[in-house]
């Protein structure tokens, strides 16, 4: 492809479109004529913004919020929606069952050997559930930290929202590691518990996931408990006293486990930065910010909503595998499985890839995406209108709708791009094109940078919220 290629628009799109897509439905609804306008008013007035996105998007509060943001600390450390009480798992999956959706699909997974799974929302409930009550069963409570190793499968899912709902933090982990990388996350989070497989399939050939397990487990003096799902049903070593099986667990446990209400800022997860430019550095994302981030950007900037299906070829280590669970499970259904046949025979919306993905394609979308001019003529999938690359800029001059969204880290850690023309919004942040450094006040979306502190080692991140984060 040409420099001139790689820069062109492939499509636009159309106005009847445009004026259907859930950003132009969001700006009639507040009498704003023009993106322009949005930005303008949004970078003025956050509180006026954000308020309005959350009620558009409809994320639930268990207590209502009585006020959007509070700078009183600082522009740096502001608290969001003070008063309100809420749970990250409670709107991805009780919000729709509450909705009366419970018998439609939520999750959507095919496996490299061709195994294929479909969890209805209620399904998804009673896993997440009964998952939530053995953690707890294994004495796992409020701010301890739980590891999750385990490939991009339906338990990935389940593992983190039972982790979230019971007001834990999960620390997810790339399944590709080797165990001296497992291990550096899981003792600088001083996790309790590690949820991992027995192994699985890639590109054919078997990965041995336990036994790295147990090597990163070793060199872990605060793991307790490892929970081990049963993938491939192979022999592996195992640490009686120690190790339990995902089924056994769950198979003793009630399907009902009420998701714990929680302030807004309460941390999610603590994702870490690769290492490769030295150790790996965390970032905690907060129960709501993280999901109205999510809610927000694949909402408006993706045009994702109700009964879409998203699927996003990455993995539950890198930060596009929570987005993917929680964008998918929020606003539409979830697809986790291989490019190809999921989006050929499971008629995904939008699909999105990494940019090493995206340059083994030429730095333009698959022949999957309708986008893609140089589609071949067998290519008949009309479903898929959207596609979209994560981590780097598939090619120059493309619009980074999320980029700076982890300034702590000192880059950012999510650029996105589409082919479609994608909305340049810097609606609710301080122009995050430009600074790296811009204030946390203007988006709930930002993170913190995750250092353990006396307090942390004792009572968890989440006593003495402030003094845990940095």
């Amino acid at each position: 492809m040409t420099e001139t290629g790689r820069s062109e628009i492939v499509w636009r799109p159309t106005r009847e479109y445009a004026e259907g897509s859930r950003l132009a439905r969001f700006m009639r609804s507040l009498g704003i004529g023009t993106l322009e306008e949005l930005q303008r008013r949004s970078v003025a007035d956050p509180d006026w913004y954000w308020d309005a996105v959350v009620r558009d998007l409809g994320v639930r509060f268990t207590r209502p919020y009585t006020r959007v943001r509070n700078v009183a600390r600082g522009l740096q450390w502001p608290r969001w929606f003070e008063g309100g009480l809420m749970n990250f798992a409670d709107n991805c999956v009780d919000r729709h069952l509450d909705a009366g959706r419970s018998e439609q699909p939520a999750l959507i997974w095919e496996g490299d050997d061709g195994r294929s799974r479909t969890l209805t929302y209620r399904e998804l409930g009673r896993e997440v559930n009964q998952l939530a009550n053995a953690l707890k069963r294994l004495g796992i409570g409020e701010g301890d930290r739980v590891g999750v190793f385990l490939p991009m499968s339906p338990e990935a899912a389940i593992a983190t929202l039972a982790i979230v709902r019971i007001g834990a933090i999960y620390t997810p982990c790339f399944s590709g590691y080797g165990a001296q990388a497992v291990a550096s996350r899981l003792q600088d989070c001083e996790a309790k518990a590690l949820v991992t497989a027995d192994g699985f399939y890639r590109r054919g050939q078997v990965v041995k996931m336990k036994e790295t397990a147990d090597e990163a487990v070793a060199a872990s003096p605060s793991i307790q408990h490892v929970i081990v799902y049963k993938r491939l049903g192979r022999e592996i070593p195992w640490a009686r006293g120690r190790d339990f099986w995902w089924h056994e667990l769950i198979g003793k446990e009630s399907d009902a486990c009420p998701a714990l209400p929680v302030e807004f800022d309460r941390p999610c997860l603590i994702i870490y930065t690769s290492g490769t430019t030295g150790r790996p550095k965390g970032a905690v994302l907060t129960q709501g910010g993280f999901l109205v981030k999510c809610a927000h950007d694949f909402g408006y900037l993706m045009d994702v909503g109700p009964g879409d299906r998203l699927f996003w070829l990455t993995d539950l280590g890198w930060l596009m595998g929570p987005m993917l669970i929680t964008a998918g499970l929020l606003e539409g259904r979830l697809s986790s499985s291989r490019a190809s046949p999921i989006i050929r025979s499971r008629t995904a919306s939008g699909s999105s890839s990494s940019a090493t993905r995206s340059r083994s394609w030429g730095c333009r979308p698959p022949p999957c995406a309708r986008s893609c001019r140089t589609a071949p003529s067998t290519c008949t999938l009309t479903s898929s209108r959207l596609f979209a690359s994560s981590a780097r800029r598939a090619s120059r001059g493309i619009p980074s709708p999320t980029a700076g969204s982890s300034r702590t880290l000192g880059k950012p850690a999510c650029r996105s791009s589409t082919t479609r023309a994608a909305p340049r919004s810097r609606a609710g942040s301080s122009a995050p094109f430009r600074s790296r450094r811009s204030s946390h006040a203007r988006s709930p979306g930002r993170s913190r940078a995750w250092r353990p502190t006396a307090s942390a080692r004792t009572a968890g991140p989440c006593a003495g919220k402030s003094a845990n984060w940095s």
